[in-house]
């Protein structure tokens, strides 16, 4: 029997500043096994990495939120660079366009989306994408720096179907979290349903987006046994079914099925 790869969190984050190890030595009971804790902007990037140093289940990933990436130079994405050869981390990210939030300037925000491919690419990693109203661009940068060669994950998924099924295309996986348990997410269930279980993994974006019924709540990983159930039902599927098809589907994302463990 598999356990649930959580995909995407953000464990740095000061929300859990006071109860973090009491969440990870929560995380087996509730049949976690594996974490994937993500950066965001410039501090994040050593923090990521000293928490995937000190815990064995988790990994990290290190890049730019689109909405962080006013203060990024060549030179700080060069040291950036130069930390992706930690066999902790597994990915770039997160990286890519946030038009909801609408700063820094889009010109910005592509410009570092596109640095950061390229460096994804250089690195052989895959990246993990936050697109945010700006399916149109998001998808034409990725086509024009062919990201079907780079892989990786569009997180925190909010457009359509349709959409989902281009990046399916590319060879991307869709990450679902809490949203999906929200009864107004018409959208996200209809993508849920309409995509192959083979390219869904599981994520909570902690400590944002919990799902029902701790909605409004700070978020963990600890309720993603809901998000499962969510999706089982949607797709007709037992929820084991869900945590055993999306881990290996998470393995295959971040190539920890071609590494030995630790």
């Amino acid at each position: 029997m598999g356990m649930i790869f959580e995909t995407h969190a953000h464990y740095n984050d000061e929300a859990f500043q006071e109860d973090r190890e009491e969440i990870f030595a929560q995380l087996p009971g509730k049949g976690i096994g594996r974490v994937v804790n993500i950066a965001s902007d410039l501090q994040s990037i050593g923090e990521c990495l000293d928490l995937a140093h000190r815990y064995p289940f988790m990994y990290c990933a290190l890049g730019i939120h689109p909405s962080d990436c006013a203060p990024l130079t060549d030179e700080l994405l060069e040291e950036i660079r130069g930390k992706l050869s930690d066999p902790r981390v597994v990915a770039v990210g997160e990286i890519g366009l946030d038009y909801y939030w609408d700063t820094p300037d889009r010109a910005i925000q592509k410009h570092w989306f596109e640095e950061q491919l390229e460096m994804a690419r250089r690195a052989g990693l895959p990246v993990v994408i936050h697109s945010r109203d700006a399916a149109q661009d998001t998808m034409q940068l990725m086509r024009t720096h062919r990201a079907e060669e780079i892989g990786g994950v569009v997180h925190c998924y909010s457009y359509s179907l349709e959409m989902a099924r281009e990046f399916v295309k590319m060879g991307f996986y869709i990450g679902i979290g809490g949203v999906v348990t929200f009864k107004n997410a018409r959208k996200l269930k209809e993508v849920a349903q309409g995509i192959p279980i083979d390219n869904i993994v599981l994520e909570t974006d902690s400590p944002y987006l919990a799902p029902v019924p701790f909605r409004g709540k700070r978020n963990s990983s600890l309720y993603l046994p809901y998000v499962a159930e969510a999706i089982a039902r949607l797709k007709g599927m037992s929820t084991q079914e869900v945590i055993d098809r999306t881990e290996q589907n998470a393995l295959r994302l971040y190539r920890l099925d071609q590494k030995k463990p630790g």
